[in-house]
């Protein structure tokens, strides 16, 4: 994994807005015109970030519909029987503490029509996806041409994201349905690995399950975090560290968000996951102050931090000088070559979000292109 030994290097969360007509594609089953699209939309947001100056690119999910729903058809063991999903925050202790905020969201997840039975979990989990993993691996090194990059990643789900999703109906225990998930998915990161790009494990639940669990405690989750990231590991153990980014986060909810997880109280669980860089919220108001934790935190060996310094929970593009004074903050207590300017989270983590306009992401991500060389600047002169 490359390190910012001579200037600050950038990268992004992954995923980012899909072009609409690929939206619409979704829904048709003609599998040719979509793989086409998919492939020229890949080639086309190559180029875009190559364009904004970003150095660490990816495929921005072009072809998955969002970042953990995309597992199902990826996986066998699972089929219709689990209820309906509405709104995800729904029993939350954001819903609960602001129950008229959220009063209108609820009911639109009560009532809209879109909403389909979930799957669940009624045989032996399996993994099924080569062909799919194979395509995306293609697609991103058919776009990569001739374009100047630093490095290549590409996201992949982690188990407990896809335990959290779907029930399970067939499995003895939860941990045994958790490591089956583990035992499939390895073979997804080990193939991204082996294309000779990085994989990056995205895996929100970590710290949101705090949020979604209003009658657990600090230490009740920390002991599940804990379990989870066993199975995570258990997933990676033949990748090298270093071919490993882990990207965990508080959702794309736009809302108070005072009861997010701190992360004095979990950090030291997300360093357990055996990877070379690990990628976390350090922008938005409810977390910027947290660059002191790492005052007291030793990285894993080799190991290098992606703080976000812009964010995907307001629609404010940060100015660049700001963005530069994030990174050198956080290059002051890990050392600048063990930084590399990233974002909080993923501009579109579920294909046609719209709380962030593609417009405003890309000027976000121009300003965190500035920012970090602004930073150079200071932490090179």
């Amino acid at each position: 994994m490359k390190r910012s030994s001579e200037r600050i290097l950038t990268t992004h969360a992954g995923s980012l807005p899909r072009p609409t007509d690929l939206l619409e594609l979704t829904k048709v089953y003609d599998r040719g015109a979509r793989a086409a699209r998919v492939r020229d939309a890949v080639a086309r947001i190559v180029e875009q970030q190559v364009s904004v100056g970003l150095d660490v690119i990816t495929d921005g999910e072009m072809s998955k519909p969002s970042f953990v729903t995309y597992a199902q058809d990826r996986l066998t063991g699972f089929e219709v029987g689990g209820d309906p999903s509405g709104f995800p925050w729904a029993g939350s202790r954001e819903v609960l503490a602001f129950p008229e905020f959220y009063e209108a969201s609820l009911r639109a997840g009560a009532t809209d029509a879109r909403r389909a039975p979930r799957l669940a979990c009624t045989g032996p989990v399996k993994y099924s996806g080569h062909a799919a993993v194979r395509a995306d691996i293609d697609n991103l090194r058919a776009a990569l041409g001739e374009h100047k990059f630093t490095e290549v990643f590409l996201p992949a789900i982690s188990p407990s994201n896809i335990e959290g999703r779907w029930p399970n109906k067939f499995y003895k225990t939860s941990e045994e349905y958790l490591f089956a998930i583990a035992e499939a998915m390895q073979e997804e990161y080990k193939a991204i690995v082996d294309a000779g790009f990085l994989v990056q494990i995205d895996d929100p639940r970590l710290v949101t399950h705090y949020i979604m669990q209003p009658g657990s405690s600090v230490e009740d989750c920390r002991r599940w975090a804990e379990v989870r990231v066993d199975a995570l590991n258990h997933a990676l153990r033949d990748i090298p560290r270093d071919r490993v980014r882990f990207h965990t986060c508080y959702s794309i909810n736009m809302g108070p968000r005072v009861h997010d997880m701190q992360l004095r109280d979990i950090v030291d669980i997300v360093l357990r996951v055996r990877a070379g860089a690990y990628s976390f919220e350090a922008a938005n108001p409810r977390h910027e102050h947290e660059w002191r934790v790492w005052q007291d935190v030793k990285l894993p060996e080799q190991s290098l931090v992606i703080p976000g310094v812009i964010t995907q929970s307001t629609v404010l593009v940060e100015h660049p000088e700001l963005v530069a004074e994030r990174i050198v903050r956080f290059a002051s207590v890990v050392g600048r070559e063990n930084v590399i300017a990233g974002a909080d989270c993923g501009f579109a983590s579920f294909a046609g979000s719209t709380e962030i306009h593609p417009t405003i992401a890309w000027a976000k991500l121009e300003a965190l292109v500035e920012g970090a060389r602004l930073a150079t600047r200071q932490l090179w002169s």
